[in-house]
This record gives C-alpha cells, structure tokens and sequence, in this order.
C-alpha cells in the first residue's frame, strides 16, 4: 500500500502592527510597547516589542511579523530610561501607561478581552492613547 504525506508550502501568516501612540507629554525617554497574547498580557514574557523615541505628541512604532491572531499592545513612556515600569507606594505606575482599543485600568491592568485585536495576514494598525497619573 502507497502512503502518501501531505505537508503545506503555504508560509505561516504574519503582518506588521503599526501602534499610534498619543497623547506622549514630553520628549525624554523611549516609547516602549509589547505586543502580548492573551497567556502573557499585560506584564508577562510579550513575545513581540517595539521601540521609539518619545516626542510629545504622538509616534508610531512598527512591531513587524506578528503571526495572526487575537493580541493586545501594552505601552509605557519610560520617561527615565528605566526599562520597566515604576510605581507609587500605592501601586500606581508613575509613567504614562496605554493599551490598544484605550483599556481602561480600573484598580489594576484591564482584561485582554478590553484589548485584544485582531491580525490577519495585512498590515494593522492600533492607537494607544496614553494616560499619565495626576501629580
């Protein structure tokens, strides 16, 4: 009897997300934005990064070969060049904080159903508006 195997030449779909970052108030520091899956969203191991310059303003970052998929973007302005996010002895973060399709945070990050998009095999784009504590 003939076996025979089928396999796929048909590559893996992936797209570029484009993240729109608004609402950035100063020009010190980075933009940083993780693209996570629903196991590692807000603040796990996000497989997927990007990273600007802040302007105050606004600024897209490219995050480029996201497999399809559900995700969500997670954004901070690490206005000290700190690498992660720092907080208030109240367990408020001092920086300003974003996610895609604006997620709220109501005492604590929002659920990734809040921010979760979707991506196909053409590019996406998101906007992040970000939000800063009150002095």
């Amino acid at each position: 009897m003939c076996g025979v195997i089928l396999t796929s030449t048909m590559p893996a779909m992936a797209a570029d997300i484009d993240v729109a970052v608004t609402g950035i108030r100063n020009a010190r520091g980075n933009i940083l934005v993780a693209i996570c899956d629903k196991a590692n969203f807000p603040n796990g191991a996000c497989a997927y990064h990007g990273e600007a310059p802040a302007r105050a303003g606004s600024v897209i970052i490219r995050v480029p070969g996201v497999p399809a998929g559900i995700w969500a973007a997670a954004v901070y302005h690490d206005e000290t060049n700190i690498r992660r996010l720092d907080y208030t002895l109240f367990g408020m973060p001092k920086q300003g904080l974003g996610f895609s399709r604006d997620a709220k945070m109501r005492f604590g990050p929002p659920k990734f159903t809040e921010a979760a998009f979707r991506v196909g095999e053409n590019r996406v784009t998101v906007t992040v508006p970000l939000r800063y504590p009150k002095p």
